[in-house]
């Protein structure tokens, strides 16, 4: 089925036309619900609930950009939404050292697989880890996450700076990434 065959369909609330349309997008749907989440259920969850909002809101779609985009913007705002909910993100911030951290501009090696990164990123403290997806991943700029995370655009960078040590410090750990002789910066997350 197309995707506008599922538009249409979806649009009639026609429920095969539904199903299609989940079962077309809820993989990758899922893997963004996952790096938020703090389990595999907690994940699924998120997408469950995403689904019905799109569902819900599928009129408003207005063919401006691609369909995959618009529910991905729905599924990533159910993920904070849920964690802002169960308050998961407002217990986790930890800016105690945060402005003390430096900035690093690093580069990921080209063996990193991505399988291996999301793991580490999940090791995370949520506040650090849910920046880090809408900043790096997501590319949400810092403004828009404080609006959407209810906080300073500053608590953001200061958020996304730890978690981009903290990551480090964790790749290294695991032996993911090795540290250089040289002095160059090892982890580039970000634009």
């Amino acid at each position: 089925m197309t995707e506008e065959l599922m538009l249409a369909g979806c649009l009639t609330n026609n429920a095969a036309s539904q199903e299609a349309l989940y079962s077309h997008f809820s993989p990758r749907m899922l893997g963004v619900c996952y790096r938020f989440a703090k389990n595999r259920e907690d994940a699924e969850d998120m997408l469950q609930e995403g689904f019905i909002k799109v569902f819900l809101q599928i009129h408003t779609f207005r063919n401006q950009g691609a369909f995959e985009g618009w529910v991905r913007r729905i599924i990533v705002h159910t993920c904070i939404n849920s964690l802002k909910k169960n308050k998961k993100f407002v217990e986790s911030v930890d800016l105690i050292h945060a402005n003390s951290v430096p900035v690093r501009e690093e580069t990921i090696p080209s063996i990193m697989q991505a399988k291996q990164l999301v793991e580490c990123i999940r090791l995370l403290p949520i506040g650090y880890r849910t920046v880090l997806n809408l900043y790096a991943i997501e590319g949400y700029s810092h403004k828009e996450i404080g609006e959407m995370l209810d906080v300073e655009e500053s608590t953001s960078r200061s958020q996304y700076t730890r978690a981009k040590q903290m990551l480090e410090d964790i790749l290294l750990k695991k032996n993911i990434i090795y540290k250089s002789k040289a002095k160059q910066p090892m982890l580039a997350l970000g634009r």
